[in-house]
């Protein structure tokens, strides 16, 4: 029940004693001389009050009491969501140092990993190159015995060409039948020799 139901239901128990003190009161203000009034309303009016503080003593105590641990427990609550608080907030600011800390680390990772990469990147190129060099001092050899090879064969063919316009511009028939008849000399005592050898 509220303070003010409880301090109703006390005047309202009080009403019925206070009612005739103050019913005599008046009647005896019309007889007695002004002193006396003021003793009895004096007299009344602490009665009334005496009566009130008796009546409503309780309820204005349990009032200030509960309104004392309505404020206790308020502050306490305070004091938990402040503390709380100041939690989050230690922790938030650990995080964002150590967030600091962690960006540092991973910039440093970063910039290893693209040295690395960069050096690793240098030596395939590198090798790469050197590949590549290898390769073309193969084919410019290759190239080159190519040549070479086509330049014997066309020295050959020109040189048989060259002899042949030269044997045909001063061999003559008499030159060509002596020739002839060495070469089938030849051939036949080179047939003749390996049989004389059996």
């Amino acid at each position: 029940m509220s303070f003010r139901g409880k301090s109703a239901r006390c005047l309202v128990h009080a009403l019925p004693v206070l009612l005739p003190a103050v019913a005599g009161a008046s009647e005896g203000a019309e007889e007695a001389s002004g002193v006396a009034t003021l003793v009895w309303q004096g007299i009344n009016l602490i009665l009334l009050l005496g009566v009130l503080v008796y009546l409503t003593r309780q309820p204005i105590q349990d009032f200030f009491s509960e309104r004392r641990e309505r404020v206790r427990d308020d502050l306490d609550s305070a004091a938990r969501v402040l503390a709380d608080a100041e939690s989050r907030l230690a922790q938030w600011q650990e995080r964002a140092s150590r967030l600091d800390a962690e960006v540092e680390g991973i910039r440093r990772a970063a910039r290893e990993r693209a040295a690395a990469e960069r050096e690793s990147i240098l030596a395939d190129a590198e090798t790469a190159a050197e590949r590549i060099r290898s390769h073309a001092h193969a084919a410019v050899d290759q190239e080159v015995a190519r040549a070479q090879a086509e330049l014997r064969a066309e020295a050959g063919d020109l040189a048989t060409r060259l002899a042949g316009d030269l044997l045909r511009s001063h061999v003559t028939d008499a030159d060509q039948r002596q020739l002839v008849d060495e070469f089938v000399a030849r051939i036949d005592g080179d047939r003749d020799g390996p049989q004389g050898l059996h």
